[in-house]
């Protein structure tokens, strides 16, 4: 079974106007509500590519009730956690420039996350955990490092998809699969990564370090895949880019979908970097025929001696 862990998610609430004005009334011309976090995307991106998985987190109040109903209306199995506070509401403003309110994350106690521990606990060898989006300051950072240290104990797969120092330390963890951008791959190092090659070090040092398969996302020029054995770069297909929301999460998806099928990396690879793109050409999350339209268009080429397109 594929499990995602999304702890903060998140009502949002997505508007489309032509300009919008600081201090002024400002009218739409047409609205969005979707439940958001990245590990809520890549189930419902999973679900949509045929990978039966189960939501997990926290949710409360009238708008984690949406999140729910609107998970099993697609057909997404939930198990969350149910806690005293309203799930927030983040505000996107799609206007000539983008602007966000995020709304702070919900205030978790011992018995929260004791719950969640008890879920990870009852999984079994081989199934897989996607670790992905914030997580919040306010729980200790041992709580996480005691979840990836489960995983290791139990042969679970742990996907971990985050930044920031949380991420720093969950790698040590041997995790099976993290998808960094070069910004959040320097901050691991801190360290500066201005090109493709040195990206690939990177990558490089983090497999030497445990990791068993690490994928750079490289935005609108593609990825960089790297594992023990394996190094290859993917040129994303070419295409009108509508939104970038989520195509993070839907290359994970992809990924993780093909790879429970085949078994093969560089396949899981390419099904995932169509994934990504499906998902930045559509206003919503891509569907499997939009993947399956684009993956004769990812060119894939293997890394050697150290060796990447400028």
């Amino acid at each position: 079974m594929i499990y995602t862990c999304t702890i903060t998610p998140s009502v949002d609430y997505t508007t489309y106007l032509p300009s919008f004005e600081n201090g002024k009334l400002n009218r739409t011309s047409e609205v969005f509500y979707y439940p958001g976090g990245k590990g809520i995307n890549v189930s419902r991106v999973l679900k949509r590519l045929g990978a039966h998985n189960k939501a997990l987190g926290f949710i409360g109040g009238f708008t984690g009730n949406y999140i729910e109903d609107f998970l099993l209306r697609e057909g997404v199995e939930t198990d969350f956690i149910e806690t005293a506070e309203i799930t927030r509401i983040n505000v996107k403003i799609k206007a000539a420039e983008e602007t966000e309110l995020n709304g702070p994350g919900p205030a978790l106690n011992a018995d929260d996350l004791a719950q969640l521990t008890e879920k990870i606990n009852n999984m079994s060898e081989g199934d897989w955990l996607v670790l992905a989006g914030s997580l919040p300051d306010s729980v200790p950072a041992s709580y996480y490092s005691g979840l990836a240290e489960l995983c290791r104990k139990r042969n679970i797969r742990f996907v971990l998809d985050t930044s920031g120092p949380a991420l720093k330390e969950l790698v040590k963890f041997s995790p099976f699969l993290i998808k960094p951008n070069i910004h959040e791959l320097g901050e691991l190092f801190d360290a500066d990564i201005a090109t493709k090659t040195e990206a690939l070090q990177y990558a490089k040092k983090l497999v030497a370090g445990g990791v068993k398969n690490v994928i750079v996302s490289l935005g609108g020029e593609g990825a960089l895949f790297v594992n023990e054995k394996l190094a290859f770069e993917a040129k994303a297909p070419v295409g009108k880019v509508v939104n970038t929301v989520g195509s993070g999460d839907s290359l994970v998806s992809g990924f993780i979908a093909s790879f429970c099928e085949t078994e093969n990396p560089l396949e899981a690879f390419k099904y995932g970097v169509a994934s990504g793109s499906a998902t930045a050409f559509r206003s919503d999350l891509c569907k499997k025929e939009d993947v399956e339209a684009l993956i004769g268009e990812v060119h894939v080429k293997e890394i050697k001696h150290g060796d990447v397109s400028v």
